[in-house]
């Protein structure tokens, strides 16, 4: 499984990333939201992982711009954030967003959760005999 990482935070991006790897994802971190959407864009990602604070541009903007991408649209997006107001919260799954987790993340938590969905992904994804 292949995750994009958008996180500015040094520290809590390495964390992810290294939670991530020990269960055998494939993971690219990047800080700028511009950098995500373009490589979501170019490469196959199963998942994005998404901070809302980013120093080029909003969360909220990142998932206004996956929504309406043809090809992006369809990737699970898991906002990691600060954020706990109820409005934001509401207006990132109005854009799209399918889980909505507030730092600081509990990582075995995370990764469990994680690792269920690389399960079910791997199952949605093989093609059925029946054809």
């Amino acid at each position: 499984m292949r995750v994009l990482l958008i996180e500015d935070d040094s520290a809590t991006a390495q964390s992810i990333e290294l939670m991530l790897k020990s269960e055998g994802f494939n993971v690219y971190t990047t800080d700028l939201g511009e950098e995500g959407v373009d490589l979501g864009k170019i490469y196959d990602y199963d998942l994005i992982l998404l901070d809302l604070n980013l120093p080029d541009m909003s969360g909220t903007d990142i998932l206004s711009r996956i929504n309406g991408d043809e090809r992006l649209h369809r990737i699970p997006v898991v906002v990691l954030t600060t954020t706990d107001d109820k409005v934001e919260i509401q207006r990132c799954y109005d854009l799209g967003c399918n889980v909505y987790i507030t730092k600081p993340v509990n990582y075995e938590s995370f990764a469990d959760a994680i690792r269920q969905l690389g399960l079910f992904l791997s199952v949605i994804q093989v093609p059925s005999n029946a054809d």
